[in-house]
């Protein structure tokens, strides 16, 4: 079994969850089971599935768990995208995000790559 809780990739996506819960807080009271909730279980979605298959026995498993938290990370920035054209957060807030979560993108494209 990996550790995966040393793992950087893991840490940054916890961290940008914790991004996302803060930002959502202040979205509006109808998104609440909407943009508010999808956002986040997305969000969360990124390091659950890294961790989940960090848990899993082979490589390829570990691979399309990575591929899982790469998608979940495009549908949290189509939302952030979303966001932005909903007037609920910032461009500046909005280029932040996407930033930190390119990042995320780039090292688990890096670390599915280095699995191959």
């Amino acid at each position: 079994m990996r550790n995966f809780r040393n793992w950087e990739i893991w840490k940054l996506s916890r961290k940008f969850v914790v991004e996302i819960y803060m930002i959502t807080k202040d979205f509006p009271v109808e998104e609440k089971y909407g943009l508010t909730n999808q956002l986040r279980r997305a969000s969360v979605s990124i390091p659950a599935n890294i961790a989940e298959g960090a848990g899993r026995q082979s490589e390829k498993e570990l691979k399309q768990f990575l591929h899982i938290a790469m998608g979940s990370s495009f549908e949290v920035e189509t939302m952030i995208y979303i966001s932005i054209d909903l007037d609920y957060i910032t461009i500046d807030r909005q280029e932040k995000l996407c930033c930190e979560l390119n990042l995320i993108q780039a090292k688990l494209n890096a670390f599915i790559s280095k699995l191959k």
